[in-house]
């Protein structure tokens, strides 16, 4: 006599990372009670004179610049046909949908009158800068979401509008690429307004094309980072087959970024400032250290760059450096000729914090209920991840 089986479950053991992470959630529903119901100035250490701060510095202009990944990774695939990149190109996709649904999220916050958001799709003002992102970044999301939505109807066997979309690819993707040159441009073109404020280490009549290179590097950085991100949340294999070829395209653009900064600082006659080594000249130094050189260097080696460790700790300098660029160009090159000194509060970090937290555990959700990665590229949960050859160890 067959004895039936007891199919048992496994309980739910928060561990502490959970509990982090529910802790930032409750916090941040705190903060947004105060935000909605006081104002800025109840939360943020923002005023008059210095009205943008992190969630503009991090949250938009960082967020938007790193998911720049998902316009690189799909013209490869679809218009460059390289198919071999085909396998990381719904996680970028993922990602840089994410990326934008955040960042929206995050502008609600810091907009005075968040409720008049949609303000932009009625009253055109097609000679304002902002008008321009605004738009781009509203198509841009919608391509991201259709781009992805395959995924989804495949989970629930739609296979019809599944094809559709997949027939639809190649001018979503030229579409992608158009607005996604337009906005990450035009966030560099928003501080062309303020020769007279922004610190001349920053400022440049190129901040756009400065902009739009540099998110291609650090896109490209930031798929690298979410691919080893992966590997370890859910016991994946890396990549390095096609990781490590991209690692030479983020040289090259980080390489040519830096050229052009170089050439812009000495047209500005600002190289007085690095060497006086004030306040400006040291962030400055330190973000194009560890987010052009120290990336552009290590992987011009074949034998770093073939290397998991040496790969994805580029990859995390170059993301780094981006991160600080941004954040110099937003805050430190604006506080000199306004006058104070901007430290954002404890609450602006929180929100900053959270809204990065949440983005993780959705990809993560997004992880377990889709086909985001391909078949066999997940091992078994009750597996150890498989040994890197020439990787630290994973207690390390």
């Amino acid at each position: 006599m067959n004895t039936p089986l007891v199919r048992t479950q496994r309980r739910f053991r928060p561990g502490f990372w959970t509990a982090v992470f529910a802790v930032l959630v409750v916090a941040f529903c705190v903060v947004t009670f105060l935000r909605f119901s006081r104002g800025l100035g109840a939360v943020t250490h923002l005023s008059d004179s210095f009205p943008w701060g992190l969630w503009i510095g991090f949250d938009l202009l960082c967020g938007v610049g790193l998911a720049a990944g998902a316009f690189t990774l799909t013209a490869i695939v679809h218009l460059f046909n390289l198919k071999r990149f085909e396998p990381i190109v719904r996680p970028t996709i993922l990602t840089g949908f994410l990326g934008y649904a955040f960042v929206i999220l995050a502008l609600l916050f810091d907009l005075g009158q968040p409720w008049r958001i949609w303000h932009a799709i009625i009253y055109w003002n097609p000679h304002s800068v902002m008008f321009e992102v605004a738009w781009c970044v509203m198509l841009y999301t919608t391509v991201l979401a259709v781009e992805f939505s395959p995924v989804v109807f495949e989970r629930f066997g739609w296979h019809a509008p599944a094809r559709f979309i997949h027939g639809l690819i190649t001018p979503l993707v030229i579409l992608g690429v158009i607005l996604s040159t337009l906005h990450q441009s035009s966030l560099g073109s928003l501080y062309l307004i303020v020769p007279s404020k922004l610190h001349p280490l920053w400022y440049s009549p190129m901040l756009p094309l400065h902009f739009f290179i540099s998110a291609i590097g650090a896109g490209i950085g930031m798929v690298i980072l979410e691919s080893y991100l992966s590997r370890r949340a859910f016991h994946r294999h890396l990549e390095m087959d096609l990781l490590e070829p991209l690692a030479r395209g983020m040289v090259v653009a980080l390489g040519i970024y830096g050229l052009l900064r170089l050439e812009s600082i000495h047209r500005n006659g600002s190289f007085a400032s690095i060497l006086a080594f004030g306040y400006e000249g040291r962030m400055f130094l330190l973000e194009f250290t560890i987010g052009v050189i120290l990336p552009v260097v290590l992987m011009s080696f074949r034998r770093l760059r073939t290397h998991p460790d040496w790969l994805v700790g580029s990859a995390f300098l170059a993301v780094l450096g981006f991160v600080a660029n941004r954040l110099n160009v937003s805050i430190t090159g604006m506080e000199r000729a306004a006058g104070v000194r901007y430290i954002p509060s404890g609450m602006e970090i929180i929100v900053s914090v959270a809204l990065v937290a949440m983005g993780m555990a959705v990809f993560a959700f997004a992880v377990r209920f889709f086909d985001i990665f391909p078949e066999g590229a997940v091992q078994s949960a009750s597996r150890p991840p498989e040994r890197i050859p020439g990787s630290l160890p994973e207690s390390v």
